[in-house]
């Protein structure tokens, strides 16, 4: 996997086409990535991680990573210097974006006529809610065991695949005991738990098309639609249909 080095200077903007994705590569510098439209899906090599409009993504500095759009998607980053971490985090995680961490990051980001004195002032807003916002448990972890790998790229080609472990095992060739425990030991979770991550972000990228709720939970492998509104529920605290409704959008 080449990474290349990329350097920022500042904060950015990028529009991205629906599929569009951005190689690998890492930055000297920790870097904020909010998508205030549309869904990016980022993959660092310890996992992956879906965010929408209402969310955001630290990515500590050197850490190797790459962006996938899902639906057209306006990326804005905020760059920080290694000394400033106020988050005090050293892998990446989706963060909430509220309101007003929103409108910073939109001003710091595509306003070109800041002075130098409120771009100051927006950087300290933006630094003073960064200490407050509040990390959320979204990530996918990604196995590094070869028989791992290999039911993990079964169940990507077809997350509603209803086999269970010990007939996965005989598909790659281990035991279900054993996989079994190289999922715990490498994912932190048993093996239902990481299929279910699984399901829901691969929902999320689905819902991010455009598909109807039934098309995804049918696609998801649940029972029924009301099965998968009250796992997604569960898992992110709203209904799919309002999950990737921004800030103050209303119901």
């Amino acid at each position: 996997m080449p990474v290349n080095r990329q350097t920022l200077d500042g904060p950015t903007l990028a529009s991205l086409a629906h599929r569009e994705r951005v190689e690998w590569h890492d930055h000297a510098v920790h870097q904020l990535i909010h998508p205030s439209s549309g869904v990016l899906q980022v993959s660092t090599p310890i996992g992956t991680w879906v965010v929408p409009p209402h969310r955001a993504v630290w990515i500590p500095a050197t850490v190797p990573h790459a962006h996938q759009a899902q639906g057209p998607t306006e990326m804005r980053t905020l760059v920080f210097a290694e000394t400033v971490n106020p988050l005090r985090l050293d892998r990446p995680t989706v963060l909430a974006v509220g309101p007003l961490l929103r409108e910073v990051i939109i001003a710091l980001t595509g306003d070109q006529h800041l002075g130098a004195t409120q771009r100051t002032n927006l950087e300290r807003v933006a630094l003073d809610q960064l200490r407050r916002v509040e990390a959320l448990p979204l990530w996918l972890p990604s196995p590094q065991d070869a028989r791992l790998r290999d039911v993990e790229a079964i169940l990507r080609e077809d997350p509603a695949d209803q086999r269970t472990l010990a007939m996965l095992g005989a598909a790659v060739g281990s035991s279900e005991r054993t996989l079994s425990r190289l999922f715990r030991a490498e994912t932190a979770m048993t093996f239902p738990q990481w299929r279910a991550q699984l399901r829901l972000h691969h929902a999320l990228t689905l819902l991010a098309a455009g598909y109807p709720v039934t098309s995804v939970a049918t696609a998801c492998g649940y029972s029924s639609s009301s099965a998968f509104i009250e796992a997604f529920r569960h898992a992110f605290g709203n209904t799919p249909g309002r999950y990737y409704q921004p800030p103050g959008s209303g119901s």
